[in-house]
């Protein structure tokens, strides 16, 4: 195992399966501790047993991240099991069933903005006010070029979430920079789209590549930033 992260502790929210796993593992693959968090516990553990058989460290904690008491329960549960929180990957990405912004029901509208907005600001909340009395910290909130760079029809309440969530990190970037807190987000590009530059969207693992890099002191400049990972060349 790496040394990069030896002796920091690790949250992936949403780490029992696909960018979230591969990013929980990435962490442990640099020394990190890992805690896995969301709201299926069989494959949270999955992700745990995975780590373990390659020599890390992990831990699962269920959590519903768009109920604020769970989300104070979450950040208590870590530090006490562990000792603090040192990095953050914030990753929640409902989409629901795909429709126009007229047919679309309330409830999927909610559902969108509470995990990607509601969900993500309830964890920055929590983790920004221990790591402001604990030495710092970086945190990565996981967005998506639908909202950054593009909308897409049928996709008007991810899109929204999303686009808002890239405005809440800045601020939150610029509010608590001095408290030695940097706070970025990824937004990859949707892999079920046809026609990806490459002839490919990234994988999970190379997504979780640029969430490492972005929680590593090698990116200690980069702050505020929602870095795309799509393949294209952008203005």
């Amino acid at each position: 195992m790496s040394a990069r992260f030896t002796g920091k502790v690790a949250l992936v929210t949403g780490g029992g399966s696909g960018t979230g796993r591969a990013t929980a593992l990435a962490f442990a693959r640099e020394g990190a501790t890992v805690v896995v968090a969301g709201r299926e516990p069989r494959e949270l553990r999955e992700t745990v047993e995975l780590i373990e058989a390659e020599g890390g460290t992990a831990d699962a904690v269920m959590a519903d991240v768009t109920h604020g008491m769970d989300v104070i329960r979450l950040m208590r549960t870590i530090v006490e099991r562990h000792g603090g929180l040192h990095i953050a990957f914030n990753k929640a990405c409902p989409v629901g069933d795909p429709k126009p912004l007229v047919e679309m029901c309330e409830a999927s509208w909610g559902e969108n903005l509470a995990a990607n907005l509601t969900g993500i600001w309830l964890l920055m909340k929590h983790e920004i006010a221990h790591m402001r009395e604990n030495g710092g910290g970086a945190i990565i909130n996981n967005s998506t070029n639908i909202g950054s760079l593009e909308g897409r029809v049928g996709f008007g309440a991810h899109a929204a979430s999303k686009a808002a969530l890239a405005a809440l990190t800045r601020t939150a970037a610029q509010e608590h920079i001095t408290d030695g807190i940097r706070i970025n987000a990824i937004s990859p590009g949707d892999r079920s789209a046809p026609g990806a530059p490459y002839g490919k969207m990234a994988e999970d693992d190379e997504i979780a590549n640029a969430v490492v890099w972005l929680a590593d002191v090698e990116s200690q400049f980069v702050i505020g930033h929602d870095l795309i990972l799509d393949g294209a060349i952008t203005a």
